[in-house]
């Protein structure tokens, strides 16, 4: 097709025009000295987002995921310790993150292997390849992927299983785990091509993978095999619960949770019609696991899920899009306390549809839903237990407007019993989504 440059003629009218508007002498003004979100900032808006809450779960302190990309697995990990803190007579208490991720990396170098055998016969350049290997190993996840872990390998507590050096700043470590993955993949499809017997290709396999498996060690430790369970609770008694392997703690603890909660997600798209599940093709982490499920139900069936379990007293693992309208410092995410359209003189609408279809938005950290505030029984704000430390917020709890929630919250794991009519709908056979699709997004 021609492209249609821009003219000289045209470059002088938008001149005139902008020289000729005092909003935009205006907005130059502000905007020479002064970050952009401190200055579209609406004050009246901003004053309503209060930590006041008609429905409120006292919680933990809050996690630290340091330099990780693991907020799926604090999150979740935040949900079954309030469990168990809630039955022990606990003030604090965390699951180990680390035990979570070793596994998780593990369990994901050999699903990444195993789609690249999948895949052998066609081509780099095919575009599910291309994603595969463009993808690769890194710390996002799903709830799913999630429940694989702990279904597999259960949990231990933090001070069993604790955090090194590599385990909070992963950036070094996956660089070189995908960098060998990339030669491992070289190796695999070149012995596929050659017409290799299955099993010489899958013992060269199992010889990548315990280099791996030794790799991991070397930055997370030797995961326990079984180990004592002490603690003290608000009492101060000492208790000492012994013997346990990480699976029998998490069947004692928390498996009950683990497989009753349902991902839910909010995808106004054309090609995701409601009450309708659906799976994402190459996604995933245990291989033989369960799928990647989500059910897409309307907006306020999805959050009436939601108030019903924190009515109950449970809090709530969910998925957002953090990167809009947010004040990290304030611990504040609002669409309506922002007005960037006035300031800047753009047309910056976009509706939840077309931002996911356009890639505007889609997932990308998962956090904790501890409370919401009601009104004539319709929610304003929302409370929210985050994984960044306590320095932000309050205390690193966060809060949310219902209108930014509607915008930019995109899934939520809520137990089957919550679901009311829509519970049947969850065992329905998924519809396969293509592995780029915006639902397949993980959270970091």
């Amino acid at each position: 097709m021609a492209f249609s440059p821009i003219t000289c003629e045209s470059v002088s009218l938008f001149q005139k025009q902008a020289s000729g508007d005092p909003m935009r002498t205006l907005a130059a003004m502000a905007l020479s000295r002064t970050d952009l979100n401190d200055v579209d900032v609406v004050t009246e808006s901003a004053a309503k987002m209060r930590h006041k809450f008609s429905v409120e779960i006292k919680t933990l302190p809050v996690t630290n995921q340091e330099r990780s990309g693991r907020c799926w697995l604090f999150a979740a990990a935040n949900v079954l310790r309030e469990k168990i803190a809630k039955e022990l007579n606990l003030d604090g208490f965390e699951l180990s993150q680390s035990y979570l991720a070793f596994w998780d990396k593990f369990e994901r170098a050999n699903y990444f292997l195993e789609s690249i055998l999948d895949t052998a016969d066609l081509p780099t350049d095919d575009r599910t390849v291309s994603f595969i290997l463009a993808t690769g190993v890194h710390d996002g996840g799903q709830w799913d992927m999630f429940a694989n872990i702990v279904e597999k390998y259960g949990v231990v507590p933090k001070d069993v299983f604790d955090e090194t050096f590599q385990s909070s700043h992963t950036q070094g470590m996956n660089h070189v785990l995908n960098r060998n993955l990339k030669v491992c993949a070289v190796k695999l499809r070149q012995m596929v091509q050659e017409g290799k017997a299955q099993e010489e290709i899958q013992k060269t396999k199992e010889e990548m993978l315990g280099k791996i498996y030794a790799f991991l060690c070397s930055c997370y430790g030797n995961p326990p095999e079984k180990f004592d369970f002490e603690y003290v609770d608000k009492d101060d008694n000492y208790h000492l619960e012994e013997g346990f392997t990480p699976r029998s703690f998490a069947d004692r603890y928390v498996m009950d949770l683990v497989r009753d909660a349902v991902s839910l997600i909010h995808a106004p798209t054309k090609d995701k019609p409601y009450h309708e599940t659906y799976t994402v093709r190459y996604l995933g982490n245990v291989a033989g696991g369960r799928q990647v499920r989500h059910l897409n139900l309307p907006l306020q069936e999805f959050k009436a899920a939601i108030i019903r379990q924190l009515q109950d007293g449970q809090v709530v693992w969910f998925g957002s899009d953090v990167g809009k309208y947010g004040d990290r410092k304030k611990g504040v995410w609002d669409d309506q306390s922002y007005n960037a359209s006035l300031l800047t003189g753009l047309d910056l609408e976009i509706s939840k549809e077309d931002a996911l279809d356009y890639g505007f938005s889609a997932m990308n950290h998962a956090m904790v839903i501890t409370g919401v505030n009601l009104k004539d029984g319709v929610p304003n704000r929302w409370k929210i237990e985050n994984s960044w430390g306590d320095e932000n917020g309050k205390k690193g709890y966060y809060i949310c407007s219902d209108s930014w929630f509607d915008q930019y919250v995109y899934q939520a794991a809520v137990l089957k019993k919550y679901l009311g009519d829509a519970a049947g709908d969850a065992e329905k056979e998924p519809k396969v989504l293509d592995p780029w699709d915006p639902m397949g997004t993980l959270a970091e």
